[in-house]
C-alpha cells in the first residue's frame, strides 16, 4: 500500500486518482492514434492489428500505475507526456474523422477532422448527444459485446448531403486493470466523392442518350441526303450544312453543360472559402451581354450599392450564375425591352444569421404560368421546348444556377406572372466582417 506522504509532492499530482486518469488518456490517446494510422493507411485487416497495438499500449500505460513507489511514477512522466502530445499532434493531420469513445459511448479523444464533422463534440459528453445515427450508436454496442470490427453507414443531409462509412473497432484493456473500460475506436471514412461520382456517371449516360439522339438523327439523315439525292446539288448543300452547323453546335452546349454540371456536383459538400464581391461580378457580364441584348432591343440596367457586398464563394461559379440569369432574362424576356439587376445586402434574412447579400434579375416578358414554377431548376425542363432550342437553349442553365447556390449554402427564389414578367432571386449568407 503506498503511503499518502510519498503520493503528495510539490509539483506532482494530487493523488493516485488524478495519476491514474491522466496515464489512462495516455495510454488511450496513443491506442486511438495507432488504430488510426493503420485504418487510414488501408491494412486489410487493419482492426485486428489495431486491436493488439491498442491492448499493448493500454498495458504499457497502466503498468506504471502498479509501482509502489512515486519516484518511479515521477519518471515515466516526461515519457508519456511526450508520447501524448506526439499521438495528438500526429492525429491532428489526420484528414478522416477519428473519435475514441469508451464502453458508455461517451468520449475521450477526437481529432480536428472529427469536431468540423460533429461541430457540437465535446471529449466527456456522450456521442448520441453529437451523431443521431442509431446505427452507428447500436453497432458500438455491438462491437463491445461480441468483440469483433464492424462497418456502418452514416448519412447527413444538412447542411448537404454526406455519406460516410464507419469502422467500428474494439480496444482491449489489460485484464487486471478493472479501472480501465475497453475503449471503441470510430473511423469516419468519406464516401460523399465516389457516390457523387458513381451518380454523375450514371446521369451523364442517361441525359446525354436522351438528348443527344435527335441532333444526332438530324445529322445522320442530312449526311445521307448530302451523299445521295443532294450530292450535286449546291444550294441544298449550303443549307443543310448549314443545319449541321447549328446541330453540332447545340450537342456541345449541351455536354459543355452536363460536364460543368456534374463538376458542380462533385463539389457540392464542399463549402467554398474565397471572399468575393458580388456586385463586382455583375459589371463584366453586364458588358457582355449589352451587344446581344441591344441586338434584340433589349437594355441592361444594373443596380449595384456603393460599397461592396462580400461573401464567401467561388468567383467562376457565381460568374455562371450571373451569367445564366442575364442570358435567360433577355432571351426570354426581350418583349419587355428592358432587364433589371441589382445587388444589396440586407438584414437578418429567414433561416440565415446575419447579413444577406440578394441578387436579382428582373425582366418584364410574357412572365411564366404559376404550374411551371416548381419545376423550372429540373434538368431539361422547358415552358416552351421548341422555343427553347430555337433560341440555344439546352434546358440545363437553371439547374445549373440552382446547384450552385446550394454549394454556396443560398436559396434561389422565383417570382412571375403571366403578362408580368419574371423575377429570379439569389440569397446568400454575407462573409464575415472579420473575414
Amino acid at each position: 500500500m503506498t503511503d499518502s506522504s510519498e503520493i503528495r509532492q510539490e509539483g506532482g499530482f494530487q493523488d493516485a486518482g488524478s495519476l491514474r486518469a491522466a496515464a489512462f488518456r495516455g495510454a488511450a490517446l496513443t491506442s486511438l492514434l495507432l488504430s488510426a494510422v493503420a485504418l487510414w493507411r488501408g491494412y486489410g485487416d487493419g482492426w485486428f492489428v489495431a486491436g493488439v497495438i491498442g491492448a499493448v499500449a493500454l498495458s504499457a500505460g497502466m503498468g506504471g500505475l502498479q509501482r509502489k513507489r512515486l519516484g518511479h511514477v515521477l519518471q515515466s512522466r516526461p515519457r508519456a507526456s511526450a508520447r501524448s502530445a506526439i499521438a495528438e499532434a500526429v492525429l491532428a493531420h489526420i484528414p478522416d474523422p477519428v473519435i475514441l469513445v469508451d464502453r458508455r459511448a461517451v468520449v475521450l479523444e477526437a481529432n480536428k477532422a472529427a469536431h468540423l464533422l460533429l461541430p457540437g463534440l465535446k471529449v466527456g459528453h456522450p456521442l448520441s448527444f453529437f451523431l443521431r445515427s442509431p446505427d452507428v450508436l447500436d453497432g458500438i454496442q455491438e462491437v463491445i459485446e461480441a468483440g469483433a470490427p464492424l462497418r456502418v453507414e452514416y448519412s447527413e443531409r444538412v447542411p448537404t448531403e454526406r455519406t460516410f462509412e464507419v469502422h467500428i473497432g474494439h480496444l482491449q484493456a489489460e485484464a487486471s486493470n478493472a479501472a480501465v473500460q475497453p475503449g471503441v475506436v470510430l473511423f469516419f471514412r468519406d464516401l460523399t466523392s465516389a457516390r457523387r461520382l458513381e451518380a454523375m456517371r450514371a446521369d451523364f449516360v442517361a441525359n446525354a442518350s436522351h438528348e443527344l439522339r435527335t441532333p444526332l438523327a438530324s445529322l445522320l439523315g442530312f449526311i445521307e441526303t448530302l451523299q445521295g439525292p443532294a450530292k450535286d446539288d449546291s444550294k441544298a448543300r449550303e443549307r443543310f450544312l448549314d443545319i449541321m452547323r447549328v446541330q453540332a453546335q447545340r450537342m456541345k452546349r449541351l455536354i459543355d453543360d452536363l460536364l460543368s454540371l456534374s463538376r458542380i456536383e462533385m463539389r457540392a459538400h464542399v463549402s467554398p472559402t474565397q471572399i468575393v464581391d458580388l456586385g463586382s461580378l455583375v459589371i463584366p457580364m453586364v458588358d457582355a451581354y449589352s451587344p446581344t441584348a441591344k441586338e434584340k432591343g433589349v437594355v441592361i440596367r444594373a443596380a449595384l450599392p456603393p460599397r461592396p457586398v462580400r461573401v464567401l464563394g467561388d468567383r467562376d461559379e457565381l460568374l455562371r450564375v450571373i451569367e445564366n440569369l442575364i442570358e435567360n432574362a433577355v432571351k426570354y424576356g426581350e418583349s419587355g425591352g428592358a432587364v433589371d439587376i441589382s445587388v444589396e445586402s440586407v438584414g437578418t434574412d429567414q433561416g440565415y444569421q446575419g447579413r444577406c447579400a440578394v441578387l436579382s434579375v428582373q425582366d418584364y416578358g410574357p412572365g411564366i404560368a404559376p404550374e411551371h414554377l416548381p419545376r423550372l431548376t429540373e434538368r431539361f425542363y422547358r415552358v416552351d421546348g421548341a422555343q427553347s432550342r430555337d433560341k440555344g437553349g439546352t434546358g440545363l442553365g437553371l439547374a445549373i444556377v440552382k446547384h450552385i447556390v446550394n454549394r454556396h449554402r443560398g436559396r434561389l427564389d422565383i417570382d412571375s406572372e403571366p403578362g408580368q414578367g419574371a423575377r429570379f432571386t439569389v440569397t446568400l449568407p454575407e462573409a464575415p466582417s472579420g473575414d
